[in-house]
């Protein structure tokens, strides 16, 4: 059985509403919507919570549902996330230094430095958000 059935249905077991689990949780009652109909899923510290709050098991909560294991795996997989960050961290640095190198070596090089500014910043701040996403 899918996350989102358990959750809804387990909820309805111990006689809550969405709005009382959400207070109980410090979520938004369109979060506990949201992960009964599956369109995203709880953290693994809301799955922990659930399991108290609705006195089930995490075995029981999560066995079976496939999704949910591969969103919990990547979402705690803290070391293949890092490896990840750290290497296009590293392609972002070597390909600012190669198109520094060429900027250097054609003869309009203020176009040159110009565009590797801009991708500079570009790329920049795009790690800058995956870094700010992660943590």
């Amino acid at each position: 059985m899918e996350i989102g059935k358990k959750l809804k249905e387990t909820r309805r077991k111990v006689d809550l509403s969405q709005e009382q689990v959400a207070e109980k949780l410090f979520v938004s009652r369109q979060t506990i919507s949201n992960w009964e109909n599956e369109r995203s899923y709880p953290d693994i510290i809301s799955i922990i919570k659930l399991s108290d709050l609705y006195e089930i098991s995490l075995d029981e909560l999560l066995k079976g549902d496939q999704k949910m294991m591969e969103h919990l795996e990547e979402c705690t997989n803290v070391v293949e996330s890092n490896k990840k960050l750290i290497g296009a961290m590293i392609l972002n640095i070597l390909l600012f230094l190669i198109m520094l190198l060429m900027a250097t070596l054609m003869p309009d090089r203020i176009y040159m430095l110009a565009v590797d500014f801009s991708l500079a910043i570009i790329s920049v701040a795009f790690l800058l958000y995956q870094i700010v996403r992660r943590i």
